[in-house]
């Protein structure tokens, strides 16, 4: 492939995003070094794949002999790094416009973008095209064990990756392939309202070639009626590609049809009927690819989950612990129905609300999701990018779950949630950590606490 850039280096390396786009450079022989602000796995692999990493921003680090600088949207327009790349002239992008850029190498470009499941489908499409020939190259949001992390680097055939929403960034890409797998109120510290969001979308879809493909959930097809490209619908029914004897427990199984003509039969190993159109609408990229329909089968049967996305962690006091990412209220009832579906006991859920912003503007949402599990534990607020105002707190969920005659406790700690736990988990019940921050800790706290 070109790439007329001889040393690149990334600020916020360790993020999920990131650290793959630094190893595929590497694969291309292009010489990365990069900052993070923490150690971790992912840095320590690619130190050992030849990265130079440095931990703390700092402007020492960027010197003349970089021709390009990748940021993340977590960098704040004061970092050190940056504004001394600016002061040397070196070209500077940010994260989205360079795997942008980094598609246009390919000859097919896969965007996996919605409001939710993202991961998950994405994933569910690397399943089944890794059972082909193709030899894709695969960006992944979370960590796949078949993939070994995060990245497959592959041929330059096919690229497969996430489009984020936020902040529009997905504008910046460069696609022949899209899915929008639904379209719900999220980032509002970014866009007005929904009809915003939408707006959004309808720019993504734009982006595609005339002789591109949009594959968009049923429900919001009308916003695309003037797409000018080759547009598919995926739903339950209705759709082009829908689910036909659809089975959710014990295990999930449906006859996949297209306009009302059985296809095949798909078995799934992940629960939950938004897994079902997760897995539709990976079935029917593969088929419009031309992917044979026992390959796409096989591909999802084998489908076992990524971490994070209703992971199995281990369990306490003989309660199964599960790991899930939801942090919108849409995903936390997914999550939450899953588990309620096959649970013979309570379910137990320990929330870490993600953003100030979100928690604010979704407050009834969250407490209204939260309601549907039988005991509640709420952590406080993580930040991630933003700054406490003080206009917002975990406490205010728990005010508003008593709209729905449900109690919920606060555990201003990782320990207290543990020990809140404990006192409550028995035979049967499933206890689920939830959010995007770093909640996943409790799980592995409680699994150590035996």
């Amino acid at each position: 492939m070109k790439y007329k850039y001889k040393h690149i280096y990334f600020i916020g390396i360790g993020g999920i995003s990131m650290s793959a786009l630094a190893e595929i450079m590497l694969h291309e022989n292009i010489k990365v070094s990069g900052s993070d602000k923490n150690n971790s796995r992912i840095i320590k692999k690619l130190q050992s794949a030849g990265a130079r990493i440095y931990i703390g921003h700092d402007s020492k680090n960027i010197d003349p002999s970089i021709d390009l600088v990748v940021y993340t949207s977590a960098i704040s327009d004061d970092n050190p790094e940056l504004l001394r790349a600016q002061e040397l002239n070196i070209t500077i992008m940010d994260r989205a416009e360079f795997l942008g850029q980094v598609m246009k190498n390919y000859n097919h470009a896969i965007c996996v973008s919605g409001t939710h499941g993202k991961t998950t489908t994405t994933a569910m499409l690397s399943s089944i095209l890794m059972e082909t020939d193709i030899s894709p190259t695969i960006f992944l949001g979370g960590e796949m064990d078949s993939l070994g992390g995060n990245l497959l680097h592959g041929s330059n055939e096919l690229l497969l990756t996430e489009a984020c929403e936020y902040r529009r960034n997905f504008l910046k890409f460069n696609p022949t392939i899209e899915l929008i797998l639904n379209i719900d109120e999220d980032h509002l510290d970014y866009y007005k309202d929904i009809r915003d969001i939408e707006d959004a979308f309808v720019g993504f879809a734009k982006k595609l070639p005339v002789d591109g493909h949009l594959i968009v959930n049923a429900k919001n097809k009308d916003l695309f009626n003037n797409i000018n490209c080759n547009v598919t619908t995926f739903g339950i029914e209705d759709a082009d590609y829908s689910a036909q004897n659809i089975v959710l427990a014990p295990e999930p199984s449906y006859t996949l049809a297209y306009k009302g003509e059985k296809i095949t039969e798909v078995k799934l190993k992940v629960f939950g009927m938004h897994n079902i159109l997760n897995s539709l609408a990976a079935a029917a990229t593969c088929h419009l690819l031309g992917i044979d329909p026992a390959t796409i089968s096989k591909g999802l049967s084998s489908f076992k989950g990524t971490h994070r996305r209703y992971e199995v962690k281990g369990n306490i006091n003989e309660a199964v612990i599960i790991d899930d990412y939801a942090h919108h209220p849409s995903e936390m009832k997914a999550t939450i129905n899953t588990a309620r579906s096959y649970t013979e006991g309570k379910v137990i859920t320990v929330f870490q609300p993600h953003t100030y912003t979100r928690t604010k503007k979704l407050l009834n949402g969250f407490a209204e999701a939260l309601s549907l599990s039988d005991e509640v534990i709420l952590l406080d607020i993580y930040a991630a990018r933003e700054i406490n105002k003080g206009e917002v707190h975990s406490k205010d969920i728990i005010d508003k779950m008593k709209y729905y005659s449900k109690e919920a406790s606060y555990a201003e700690s990782f320990p207290q949630a543990v020990e809140l736990v404990k006192s409550l988990a028995k035979k049967g019940d499933t206890v689920i950590t939830m959010g995007a921050g770093n909640v996943d800790e409790v799980a592995d706290m409680l699994i150590d606490s035996k």
